[in-house]
């Protein structure tokens, strides 16, 4: 067959154009692809170019499948289209890409942004679908300028996040298409709320229209129960710095979830056999997925006719509305409540829990403690698991009306709804004892050990349960503050509970900022956009109501620039709050005991935030109307703020003194070791050289980036203190200082001077410690500095164990110096048997608790601290 001259030109051209339209892998800086030219994915899946859907005529620049060219799952321009073939990508000498209607055009129609500006900007369609720009020789591959998984359009594919990062701000939905061929948003949206409990939303028009139900570690609850799929992995996470849902392929398959411009929410699947799309589920699928359709306390079942019925144990509140098919006003409890007398409850099984708007949760809780603390508040209207993922734990309570319920046929899961006693499945008793110290005296007869050790292991056992202790009632606490002002003529302003509530979305989980051994510590702004942080006083907290108004009655008080500030406070019901000002910033512990975090903060930065500390607690010891003593001065206690600079916070153990009064002696000790001085921790006196003693463990504790509780080091068994003694001794300090800072010689005189300064503060005779006003003129000056003496918590000491252990060398004042003395003091007190030696008093800790153990006349004496602030895990500490 011959082919004429004219067909092979004709050939040929098409070849030459069809090779200027090649697909590339990336584009550079001041690089441009036409109208008809695509950049394709890594594996070959996803292709970026310009489109026009169905039969518009308008070009936008879009993502689409390569095997389906129609299933576009990302648009750039979708609100501004381009009218002609001629539009270009480009990616600027800064890192932006810019959408032009052509290649001469200075004006984008649509543009990327970029935080940061780099040398070698390159853009890629990187595997799922992600257009990302990132440096070209940034080693780290997940670090991007700008990524379209931040900007979805009416698609989630896999690795993509749902969900709002509090961090940047940003929030990641999807938005429906406004028609089959129109991209521009739509009335459709489909996203993560996150105030309450997180659950996933549709809205039509910002009005809800359907809910998942809340994530159970499984699934969503209103959700069909199904196998466990063999194409992907789905999560939700919820932590301070973000919330999100996000699913996973873990096989070859292409999945998507899409909001479609009908509002309908569909889960898709590639099927490579058939070649062409599965649907997997949509939602709303019935009727009952109508958001709140029957009404608080309304049950809706497809099954039945009509699908809308009252949970068990209510009734309709409109009876003939209800029969009219009217379900709007809901329904009531066959019985009232009589919180007083006591209520119950009753077990509704495959329930999509309700709404998660009003409602609290507790990870640590088991069901049963859910329970009792459910049936102690009385506006707490039902609980359920909060994860049945792994049998059933952690806790979730609702407060209010229960609406958007459903019955799940073989899915749900138990929801346990507040009834009249009556009503109930059966009668519920709570019981418990709580206490943070608890101080245990037994005679030393031929049974004191055997006795000793039967109510240690009690206490174990029981130490986190609820306490029926009775404590001060609320209106006496309302009373005491009263008279307090009266007479101390202190003014704080008083917020509503409603306005802490609107401030921090309820509570949300996604709000709080950190915990401690008072409770949950909550961000909230204020309708003047101030930004506030509240601290609750949980009903199991270790801090008491005394703490509570100790703290107000302090912190009223003071105003200095290092010290964090009050607000106000709240009393309403049972809840207790303090409302101070915020920290961006988290605590000190949050930075300096990251390694990662650690590295970022510069010495002149940890200088200024010793010398801030400084400056605090003079002005408490000195400077201040009352002459007051912190007890508790440790890294999490050390707020800071915007510009790092530290605030001094948790004032619930501090004591004031007359200006004649230096010491005082207690016998309720209080405090973290570690930080604790030798004669509070082991004799209960405490001065204003005890909150030296613990200034300068932690600026030991700045300067080389570890804890002194826990540290290790493999030539020798001494703490952090004795080891920062001996290398002074030797004239190695240096050697202390973390190896991110070494390097920079301007600094290294101010360092080993603050070493100096923190090993004279740390001395073992209080009166060898120079007072805080001595101290900052120290930090402030250039002058000859005298040669501390050996440290408190130095000498290291034997005790004899049973014969679980051998005899084993446990350090003074904090055993957990190393890995093998922890280890023998966790075998000592699981064993609940010990045997003291000839010492006369010694503290040794567990993994979680610190014991001060005393031979008196006639008894041994426990003193039992808890590290109430969980300094290890928490970021924000008030």
């Amino acid at each position: 067959m011959r082919i004429s001259t004219k067909a092979f030109a004709i050939i040929l051209v098409t070849s030459y154009l069809l090779a200027i339209a090649t697909a590339i892998a990336t584009l550079s800086a001041n690089k441009f692809i036409k109208d008809g030219d695509t950049i394709v994915s890594s594996d070959g899946n996803f292709v970026l170019g310009f489109f026009s859907p169905g039969n518009s005529k308008n070009r936008y620049l879009g993502m689409w499948l390569r095997f389906s060219a129609t299933t576009v799952v990302w648009v750039a321009n979708r609100e501004t289209p381009l009218n002609s073939t001629s539009g270009v990508l480009k990616l600027t000498a800064s890192g932006k890409l810019h959408l032009l209607s052509n290649t001469n055009d200075l004006t984008p129609i649509w543009s990327s942004s970029a935080s940061l500006s780099v040398q070698n900007p390159v853009a890629e369609l990187r595997e799922h679908g992600n257009l990302v720009v990132r440096e070209e020789n940034e080693e780290d591959p997940d670090k991007f300028l700008w990524q379209s998984f931040d900007h979805p359009t009416d698609t989630l594919l896999s690795g993509m996040k749902l969900g709002m990062n509090f961090v940047t701000g940003r929030e990641t939905y999807l938005t429906s298409w406004k028609s089959g061929d129109d991209p521009a948003p739509g009335e459709f949206t489909y996203s993560m709320d996150s105030t309450g409990y997180p659950h996933n939303v549709i809205r039509t028009n910002g009005n809800e229209t359907f809910q998942t139900g809340a994530w159970n570690g499984l699934r969503y609850s209103g959700r069909p129960k199904s196998t466990s799929s063999k194409t992907y992995t789905h999560k939700v996470v919820v932590n301070t710095e973000e919330v999100y849902y996000m699913f996973e392929e873990i096989t070859s398959s292409i999945l998507r979830l899409t909001i479609n411009h009908t509002g309908q929410g569909q889960r898709w699947i590639w099927v490579q056999s058939l070649q062409k799309w599965n649907l997997l589920y949509y939602v709303p699928a019935d009727n009952c997925d109508t958001y709140n359709i029957c009404g608080a306390y309304g049950d809706c079942n497809i099954s039945n006719g009509p699908a809308c019925g009252c949970l068990e144990k209510f009734v309709p509140k409109d009876g003939i509305g209800w029969a009219n098919g009217d379900w709007n006003n809901g329904c009531k409890r066959n019985k009232s409540l009589d919180c007083q007398k006591g209520d119950g409850f009753h077990k509704y099984s495959h329930i999509k829990v309700p709404d998660t708007l009003s409602t609290w949760i507790d990870e640590r809780m088991d069901l049963k403690e859910c329970e009792e603390a459910c049936l102690k508040k009385c506006s707490c209207m039902a609980y359920a698991s909060l994860n049945i993922s792994d049998g059933e734990s952690g806790c979730l309570q609702w407060f209010g009306d229960l609406i958007d319920i459903r019955e799940v046929s073989g899915g749900g899961q138990d929801l346990f709804v507040r009834v009249a006693l009556s009503d109930s499945d059966k009668e519920f008793k709570s019981s418990g004892k709580k206490g943070t110290t608890l101080i245990i005296s037994l005679s030393v007869s031929g049974v004191s050990l055997l006795a000793l050790t039967l109510v240690f292991c009690l206490w174990k056992k029981k130490k986190n349960s609820v306490s029926k202790r009775s404590e001060v009632s609320l209106r006496s606490i309302s009373k005491e503050y009263s008279n307090m002002s009266q007479k101390e003529n202190v003014e704080l302003p008083y917020f509503y509970l409603s306005t802490l509530v609107h401030a921090t979305n309820n509570f949300s989980p996604t709000n709080m900022l950190g915990q401690g051994g008072f409770g949950p510590v909550y961000k909230g702004i204020l309708e003047d956009g101030q930004e506030i942080a509240v601290k609750c006083l949980s009903e199991t907290s270790k801090q008491g109501t005394l703490e509570f108004m100790n703290e107000v009655k302090f912190i009223a008080k003071l105003q200095h620039r290092n010290l964090v500030r009050l607000l106000g406070y709240c009393i309403e019901g049972e809840r207790k709050m303090l409302i101070y000002e915020y920290m961006p910033n988290k605590s000190l512990d949050w930075h300096i005991f990251d390694e990662n975090r650690n590295r970022l903060l510069d010495w002149p930065k940890r200088f200024q935030i010793i010398d801030g500390i400084a400056r605090g607690l003079l002005y408490l010891h000195q400077d201040s109307r009352l002459r007051i003593i912190h007890r508790d001065l440790k890294a999490s206690n050390i707020l800071l703020d915007i510009q790092m600079n530290p605030k001094i916070s948790d004032f619930g153990t501090a004591r004031s003194f007359s200006e004649n009064e230096t010491a005082a002696n207690t016998n309720l000790i209080v405090g973290t070791f570690g930080y604790m001085s030798p004669e509070y921790a082991v004799d209960g006196l405490f001065s204003v050289k005890s909150d030296v003693f613990s200034f300068g463990v932690l600026v030991l504790e700045i300067v080389c980036g570890s804890r002194n509780r826990g540290f290790f080091h493999k030539d020798h068994l001494h703490n952090l203190l004795g080891h920062a003694w001996r290398l002074h001794k030797e004239g190695r300090s240096l050697e202390l200082v973390h190896q991110c800072l070494r390097h920079d010689s301007r600094y290294v005189l101010e360092m080993i001077r603050s070493i100096h300064i923190a090993l004279l503060c740390v001395q073992q005779s209080p009166e060898e410690r120079p007072n805080m006003s001595t101290v900052v003129l120290m930090l402030g000056s250039k002058g000859e500095l005298a040669m501390p003496l050996q440290p408190g918590f130095f000498t290291e000491r034997h005790i004899v164990v049973n014969d679980f252990i051998d005899s084993t060398m446990l350090q003074e004042g904090n055993c957990a110096t190393t890995a093998f003395c922890r280890e023998a003091a966790e075998k000592l007190f699981k064993s609940c048997l010990f045997k003291l030696e000839t010492k006369e008093r010694f503290s040794i800790s567990s993994s979680e608790n610190e014991f001060t153990v005393s031979k008196l006349d006639n008894s041994y004496e426990i003193v039992v601290f808890s590290d109430e602030s969980k300094d290890e895990n928490s970021e924000y500490n008030l």
